[in-house]
Parts: C-alpha cells; sequence; structure tokens
C-alpha cells in the first residue's frame, strides 16, 4: 500500500551507517522513509570511531579485499562487489568530503573525523523526506504491528516493508546493544571482535609501560603472521596488529583457554644478524643496553626482561624474534571495536530478506560476518546497507507489503 502522499513507506530500525545508507537508498528511489532509533542522535558509534579518522574502507583490490571476511566471504562479496569502496569513496565526495589514501592503503576522510560527513548526510537525508525518529526502542512485533518505547509510551507502525539494521553490540553505551537477539530467531551468540587481549603482565610492566606502543612488530598465531602496530595496556595488547588476528586468538582461548602467540620485535632484521648482535660474549654488558643496541625501544626491551625474568632460557635473539605471549582471554563486548555473530546467513535470502518474516530486511552488523579494522568493518555496513534499502524499495512499490502507513498505531 502506498502513503497519503503517494509514496511507498518504509521504516529503518537503527540509525548507524548501514540504516542510513538503506534510508538514502529507498528515499532517493522514490519511498517515505522514517528511521527509527532508540538513541537521542544518529550515528554516534560512527561519531566516535571517526575520532581516530575515520577509515572509511580500503584501496586494495577486491581480490585481495574480499577474503579480509573469512568464513562471510561468499555471502558478503555480491553486495560488497555492487557497492566496492570505489562507490563508497564518491559517496563520501558527492557529499563534500574529500578521501584520500594513507601509506597503509586505508582510505580516509580529508576531514580526519566524522563529524563533517555526518552533518552533510543528514543534511542530504532531509531533503530526501527521511523522517528521524530518537528514543525508540524496539520491542519486536506485536498484533502485525513493529512496536517501540518512545518518550509518548508505546507505539505501533505499519511499514510497506522493514529495513532492520540494530547493530552487533559492541559499544553498548553508543547504541548498539544487541537486545534485538533476543526478538529474532536464528541469531549466532554475539561475541567481541576486534578485541584486546588479556595477558598477565607483571606489576612493574603495568606500572611503566601501560600505554606504550610497540611499533614495526609482527604477531604470529595459528600458522598467520602480521604486521603492524600494537599498544601495551594495563590489562594486555590491543591494537591493529592484534585485531588482525583477534577471531583465531578469540576463539583458540574460547576452546583451550589460552592461546601462545608470538611476538616478533624486529621483523625487519634477519635471525642471523640479530643473533650476531645478542647471542655473542657480552663482555660486561648488560642486557638492557644489548637490547638497546639491538634497536628495541624501552617497552619492547621490557617485555624481553620480563620473560627472562619469568624464567624464558631461549637465546636473546630468539626472545626478540619469537617472544611467547600468553593470551588468557578477550576484552568483552563493552571494549570490543566490533562484534561477531549475528543473525544467520541461512535465515536471510540473496536481497537480505528475512525468511520467516517477508518484507522484512537486515544489513550491517547484525548479521553474522565479522572483519578486520582497516575499513572492511565499514564498507560491509554501506554495502550491506546500500542492498537492504534497493530490496526494501523493490518490495514496497510492487504493492506485496501488508500494513496501512507510517502513522502511530496500537502496539
Amino acid at each position: 500500500m502506498q502513503d497519503e502522499d503517494g509514496r511507498p513507506p518504509i521504516a529503518v530500525i537503527g540509525a548507524g551507517p548501514a540504516g542510513l545508507m538503506a534510508a538514502e537508498v529507498a528515499a532517493a528511489g522514490g519511498a517515505r522513509v522514517v528511521v527509527l532509533d532508540r538513541m537521542p542522535s544518529p550515528a554516534r558509534k560512527l561519531l566516535i570511531a571517526g575520532r581516530g579518522g575515520l577509515n572509511l574502507t580500503h584501496s586494495e583490490p577486491l581480490a585481495a579485499f574480499l577474503p579480509r571476511y573469512g568464513a562471510a566471504q561468499d555471502r558478503l562479496a555480491p553486495f560488497v562487489e555492487a557497492f566496492p569502496p570505489a562507490s563508497l569513496v564518491a559517496w563520501a565526495e558527492g557529499l563534500g568530503q574529500g578521501t584520500f589514501t594513507g601509506s597503509s592503503g586505508r582510505i580516509f576522510p580529508r576531514a580526519m573525523k566524522a563529524s563533517p560527513l555526518l552533518r552533510a548526510w543528514l543534511a542530504r537525508l532531509a531533503g530526501l523526506g527521511v523522517e528521524l525518529r530518537p528514543r525508540h526502542r524496539w520491542l519486536g512485533w506485536r498484533d502485525g504491528a513493529l512496536a517501540f518505547d518512545s518518550p509518548g509510551g508505546t507505539v505501533g507502525v505499519r511499514p510497506v516493508a522493514t529495513v532492520l539494521a540494530l547493530g552487533g553490540a559492541s559499544w553498548p553505551r553508543l547504541g548498539s546493544d544487541g537486545a534485538w537477539a533476543g526478538l529474532l530467531a536464528g541469531v549466532a551468540p554475539l561475541r567481541p571482535a576486534n578485541s584486546g587481549w588479556r595477558i598477565a603482565w607483571s606489576e612493574h610492566l603495568r606500572a611503566r609501560f601501560a600505554g606504550a606502543p610497540l611499533k614495526r612488530i609482527a604477531l604470529e598465531f595459528g600458522g598467520r603472521r602480521v604486521r603492524g602496530e600494537a599498544v601495551l595496556t594495563a590489562a594486555g595488547l590491543e591494537g591493529g596488529v592484534a585485531y588482525a588476528l583477534s577471531a583465531a586468538v578469540r576463539d583458540a582461548v574460547a576452546a583451550r583457554g589460552v592461546a601462545e602467540v608470538l611476538l616478533d620485535l624486529r621483523p625487519d632484521l634477519e635471525p642471523g644478524a640479530l643473533a650476531a648482535r645478542l647471542d655473542g660474549p657480552r663482555g660486561g654488558v648488560t642486557v638492557a643496553n644489548l637490547l638497546r643496541r639491538a634497536g628495541l625501544a624501552p617497552a619492547a626491551a621490557a617485555l624481553v626482561q620480563e620473560a627472562l625474568r619469568g624464567g624464558a632460557a631461549a637465546p636473546l635473539s630468539r626472545l626478540v624474534k619469537a617472544l611467547p605471549l600468553r593470551v588468557t582471554g578477550v576484552e568483552g563486548l563493552d571494549r570490543a571495536i566490533s562484534a561477531a555473530g549475528g543473525l544467520r546467513w541461512d535465515e536471510v535470502d540473496g536481497s537480505l530478506m528475512l525468511h520467516r518474516r517477508p518484507g522484512v530486511f537486515a544489513c550491517g552488523e547484525m548479521l553474522d560476518w565479522e572483519a578486520p579494522t582497516g575499513g572492511y568493518l565499514l564498507q560491509a555496513c554501506f554495502a550491506t546497507g546500500a542492498a537492504a534499502g534497493r530490496a526494501a524499495l523493490g518490495w514496497a512499490t510492487s504493492g506485496r507489503g501488508p500494513g496501512p502507513g507510517l502513522g502511530p498505531g496500537g502496539g
């Protein structure tokens, strides 16, 4: 059915990147769109992420890009191919937000923050007639309507089509608390992804080096080796190089209670060259001075000395090249950058419509996928949001959707 002005009404639940992209695509196609979100303002998680530069996407070819999604690669590929990194860049630049590619291949807005992009985006959505309804927490379906807890009490909404874009469960204070998982069938448990590791440092290391960076290092686990940077924390380790191994380490800890990761503090030096510097006669030179001469920063040297104090008997060069880190846990969803798990892929069809709920589509992080940081998270959110918006528009304009419109109704 159509709204009173002749446009098919679509409800989008969730005002993050995926939901707002779905709303834009549907509204640009002629639908009347209402976005409902439990928070007082939209895209709070995007704004927080943007404080670190807002890594929109990555410049690497799709042949290298798509495998970053691991087990979900085949399911996400059609959506990312339909809305690839080049399309996301063009979209941002269409909002007046020029982009640049960093030395790592990551793509950022030139403003290096999210607020200018979000302001321009919200202005575009307003121009398309998209209505935002904040402080509306979704309660599920009641009597065939979408029910919401709102400032005015419980209200019901009966759209022609619905897009669910409720996020995962990381950073719950910003909106995506995962409460929706209890309202849908076929949801894989939500787990932390891209989260810090818990390592039992000594009090000395915590007191002196918590917050210290580890630059130009490599981590190895499960046959995979990744280079990058990390930060020592009082609880353990975090940073991009750790996040790249996050899923494998998390699963190993869950299965065995511990994961041993090897840390290479000088990946740019060959083992033989390092052994020549560190493993010969010391001639009265202290371990600290040897490590300094080998180019180790104070925090890196402290890790080697901590291993020695713990009873490690390997030659110094071996510890520098393969320092064992005993990971006993990962940070929870309240501190994780993203979430794994979510609505299982066999619950949706190729257009992201729920098999059990015709006319209801899902997108973004609430689907069952995960990816490392580096632009892959936002890219998949935008791409699946665009796909869900197109599919919802197609459903609504086909006249198949139930419901009289988007006005308030009984819950």
